[in-house]
């Protein structure tokens, strides 16, 4: 992925910090126990942000080691960015339309877990189950911000 230079927002879960970013760089998936560790998930989803703008709200930080500090909604724990001397970067998942920005190659390979490559081949749902899951949906009164832009947000708590 070259870099671009069209708008891209996002920011947290309940919608206390918002971003801007109009550069992007290199998207990635860094398999390290850190980046683990600091998302919860398989590794940090980054992309380098070479002009991020906080919008709402400021995000509290962690430094994770001598060298970085990872920003974090302070209100749901929403994971943001991961922070250097050199620059940052920001969560890919925490973009409004993650879609848009594949990573494109994978850091410290020799972390990745063992079992994150049988994922896409992992049985889905059954018509039964997908259909139950629907109606259980339906009563789900989300406070998550929405993927967009606000004028103004109260997070619930």
């Amino acid at each position: 992925m070259t870099a671009t230079s069209e708008a891209h927002t996002g920011g947290c879960q309940c919608g206390a910090v918002r971003f801007c970013v109009t550069e992007l760089g290199r998207p990635s998936i860094c398999h390290c126990r850190m980046c683990q560790k600091a998302t919860a998930g398989i590794g940090g989803l980054l992309v380098l942000a070479k002009d991020l703008v906080w919008t709402r709200g400021q995000p509290k930080y962690f430094a994770s080691s001598n060298i970085a500090r990872r920003g974090f909604c302070g209100d749901c724990g929403t994971p943001l960015s991961y922070e250097t001397d050199d620059g940052a970067d920001i969560s890919i998942v925490a973009l409004d339309q993650p879609d848009r920005v594949p990573p494109l190659h994978q850091l410290a390979r020799e972390a990745r877990i063992a079992w994150v490559d049988r994922l896409a081949s992992l049985p889905e749902r059954s018509d039964q189950e997908m259909a139950a899951s629907k109606v259980r949906e339906a009563s789900i009164i989300s406070h998550q911000h929405p993927d967009h832009d606000t004028a103004e947000w109260k997070a619930r708590t």
